[in-house]
């Protein structure tokens, strides 16, 4: 993919990130047409795999749910579970690491399974080809632990949301450059948690910022008060080893408690 003009490029993502994501009144409501109603939460319906969600309906999702659950699983059953446990919780949204066995499948089998009810998407992805083969098989947007340009190339090629990692300044700044709309902090927790955010919304005062790593129910709404416009929740809300025991309900609950979390977190004072 050729790269635009820079400044067709920036406009593309400061215009997600400035306007319509980033607290504009009736934002979300513009940008979807058709919703599915799942508890309490409003995600664009997806009848087919042929009918997919555009970059602004997923990041729409992205930011009224507020929680993107991290899948590190040992199997696709498990991964199966952990899908199944979130939307039971409430959390209708999963990301599935590149590093879960035979990982393309999985995510093509909880896209299948899961049609029109969780927003499925694709993490660890640090390279173009995997990028093409994750939303191949049904991906709806790609995270990445680090800036890998090629990848948000690839996604946008595709009219995908691609959300690079990113530390510094610096990194964001060439992120926001490549048209990202929004970013993931990583590994958040290892550099000051909440207080990291606070400081880049700083230079950064609407950018959309997902930290990821550390984080948890008992430091997330720190988050949310420091300006984060989601979360990423692996370990931490989805236990691998109550799945593997047969203790979905565990599971189940921490999705419940964290999504009460978030709301009173992000409710107006």
């Amino acid at each position: 993919m050729r790269r635009g003009s820079r400044g067709t490029r920036n406009d593309h993502s400061w215009r997600h990130i400035h306007g319509q994501f980033a607290g504009s009144p009736g934002g979300d409501e513009r940008t979807v047409s058709k919703n599915f109603a799942l508890r309490g939460w409003q995600l664009p319906l997806i009848h087919e795999r042929k009918n997919e969600m555009s970059v602004e309906q997923t990041l729409s999702t992205i930011r009224r749910v507020g929680v993107i659950p991290v899948i590190r699983a040992q199997s696709a059953q498990e991964a199966l579970l952990a899908a199944e446990a979130m939307e039971e919780g409430g959390i209708p949204i999963v990301e599935i690491t590149m590093t879960v066995p035979n990982a393309l499948e999985v995510i093509s089998k909880v896209a299948a399974e899961f049609s029109g009810r969780v927003l499925v998407g694709a993490g660890t992805v640090t390279n173009s080809a995997e990028a093409a083969e994750c939303m191949d098989a049904g991906a709806e947007f790609l995270v990445s632990p680090g800036l890998c340009v090629s990848v948000l190339r690839t996604a946008q090629a595709k009219e995908k949301l691609a959300i690079p990692g990113a530390l510094t300044p610096s990194e964001l700044m060439v992120a926001f450059d490549e048209g990202a709309p929004a970013v993931k902090i990583f590994p958040c927790g290892s550099v000051g948690g909440a207080k990291h955010i606070k400081a880049l919304r700083g230079p950064f005062p609407r950018a959309a910022l997902i930290p990821t790593g550390g984080v948890n129910a008992g430091n997330a709404a720190e988050y949310f008060a420091a300006g984060a416009f989601a979360i990423g929740v692996g370990s931490e809300l989805i236990n691998s080893s109550a799945l593997q025991a047969g203790r979905k309900r565990e599971v189940i609950e921490a999705a419940r408690e964290l999504v009460s979390i978030v709301r009173a977190a992000r409710r107006p004072r």
